[in-house]
């Protein structure tokens, strides 16, 4: 069960230990939001994430080397960041929702929304002339992106300027370069979403802006496991090519970015609406997860892939890859009582406009990159290395 947003003064208490008029004077120094009561309720309401936070403070004073190691773990607030949150069924980026960012703005606008904290765009980040990109051969598609970038880096000696405003054209001239590689090395002209849809559909014009709110949907997740280890590097003083391409690198694996390609595999598997409900009962059957369904930071449905389903349905309501997608989660709700994740939306997207082999994940890892670029550059802010303890468990040297 979802954890409720707020709480009732009598629960935040019991939550807190504390008695009635410690937690007025903690709303009071703004430790916690509170609200009056909905339906005509006389008592206010108190922000559940705000006094579970304050908890954890408290815990932590009391018992910091298991508050540090507790912290690690999937779900535990580990730092602070004002980039993205997560409440609600909702996603915001610096206090404005993703989705209608993803009705109204460009990727390069998000971009500047995320690095500097206004939405307008800098004249000079469409200034760099275009570098020569190569296609490379007998490479995976990730590990292509991470060899440019290392190329990139080696001619480009002011990415080593960590000043917010050149971090963030050096993260423009990082995005750019990862968008024209996943496009085959193509024209380097226009914003970004025009570029992919030139490479990839150039005779689908409507595609480009279901990449474009693919990409800005994609953009931030907080402190994912790509996001944390971007910030570690940038925290050890490496450049935006350095951070990205190791975030890229956590990418690599099935339990991040690559879990697209089980969604993929899915909706190959079941080939034909009508197949859904007999592939999914089989899958479970057999004891197997059914990919793309149930996110725990989303328990009420992920809003990502509410949008792009939305959005497909509206470009192209009668495509065979948004009937599949509607197929496979109209069988899933009795099954798993999950609703979709954004990898169904993705996979839905490429099927519909006829994407590339391989389109989806690179959507992933493409707009996912803008994060790590925002990520980068509030940690050069903080001037912290992150740099955890471990607790050695091993066996004892002899005396």
């Amino acid at each position: 069960m979802a954890r409720r947003p707020y709480l009732t003064a009598e629960e935040a208490c019991a939550e807190l230990g504390v008695a009635a008029q410690t937690l007025y004077a903690y709303v009071s120094r703004g430790l916690i939001r509170s609200e009056p009561g909905v339906d005509g309720s006389r008592g206010h309401r108190y922000r559940a994430e705000d006094v579970l936070r304050l908890k954890e403070r408290k815990r932590a004073r009391r018992d910091p080397d298991t508050a540090a190691r507790d912290a690690l773990r999937w779900g535990a607030p580990l730092l602070e960041s004002a980039l993205t949150w997560i409440t609600d069924g909702r996603l915001y980026y610096r206090g404005e929702d993703a989705v209608q960012l993803a009705r109204s703005c460009t990727v390069e606008e998000v971009a500047a929304l995320l690095w500097t904290g206004s939405r307008d765009v800098p004249d000079g980040w469409f200034d760099e002339p275009a570098a020569e990109v190569r296609v490379r051969e007998n490479v995976g598609p990730l590990a292509a992106l991470q060899i440019e970038l290392a190329l990139a880096e080696a001619k480009d000696p002011s990415a080593h300027d960590v000043r917010p405003e050149r971090v963030a054209a050096t993260g423009m001239r990082v995005l750019r370069r990862l968008a024209r590689v996943a496009g085959g090395g193509g024209s380097a002209e226009g914003n970004i979403s025009e570029l992919l849809q030139r490479a990839w559909a150039p005779h689908r014009p409507e595609a480009e802006p279901l990449l474009r709110a693919a990409l800005i949907l994609l953009a931030d997740h907080e402190l994912n496991v790509a996001s944390f280890t971007a910030r570690c590097v940038a925290s050890a003083g490496s450049t935006p090519y350095a951070a990205v391409s190791a975030g890229i690198g956590a990418m690599h694996g099935v339990r991040h970015a690559r879990h697209v390609e089980r969604v993929e595999a899915l909706f190959a598997e079941v080939e034909r609406p009508e197949r859904a409900g007999q592939v999914l009962e089989a899958r479970l059957r057999r004891g197997e997860r059914v990919p793309g369904f149930g996110h725990r930071l989303h328990p009420s449905g992920d809003p990502r892939a509410t949008e792009l389903l939305r959005q497909l349905r509206e470009v192209d309501p009668h495509s065979p890859g948004l009937a599949l997608a509607d197929a496979i989660e109209a069988a899933a709700e009795p099954l798993l009582d999950d609703r979709p994740t954004f990898e169904i939306g993705l996979v839905a997207l490429a099927r519909a406009m006829e994407l590339p082999e391989g389109a989806p994940l690179m959507l992933f890892v493409l707009g996912r990159s803008l994060g790590l670029v925002a990520h980068a550059v509030e940690q050069y802010g903080s001037r912290e290395v992150l740099r955890p303890r471990a607790r050695y468990m091993g066996a004892m040297p002899p005396e």
